[in-house]
């Protein structure tokens, strides 16, 4: 295995080693952990988010064209009033 010094502000390392410990694991183990990932091209994160946009884009749903609006968006009971318009 290979040693790697990098400069990292030190409250920033000190963050890091108590999350680790609660995390149960280490800085090291952490850092080793991300640049496996990063080195092999991806992100769960932004590949997840590569997925979605790449699902909704190929979805069937709504090719009729219909567009909501804000208030089409906002249009709910609300609780207690039985679907009464607010403050009425």
């Amino acid at each position: 295995m290979t040693n790697l010094t990098i400069s990292i502000d030190e409250a920033v390392v000190r963050q890091a080693r108590v999350r680790a410990i609660q995390e149960g694991t280490s800085v090291s183990a952490k850092v080793r952990d991300f640049l496996a990932v990063y080195a092999q091209g991806g992100m769960p994160q932004q590949t997840a988010a590569q997925e979605f946009i790449a699902a909704a884009r190929s979805s069937e749903a709504n090719r009729s064209g219909q567009r909501w609006s804000r208030a089409d968006a906002h249009d709910r009971p609300y609780p207690g009033t039985a679907g009464k318009a607010p403050g009425r």
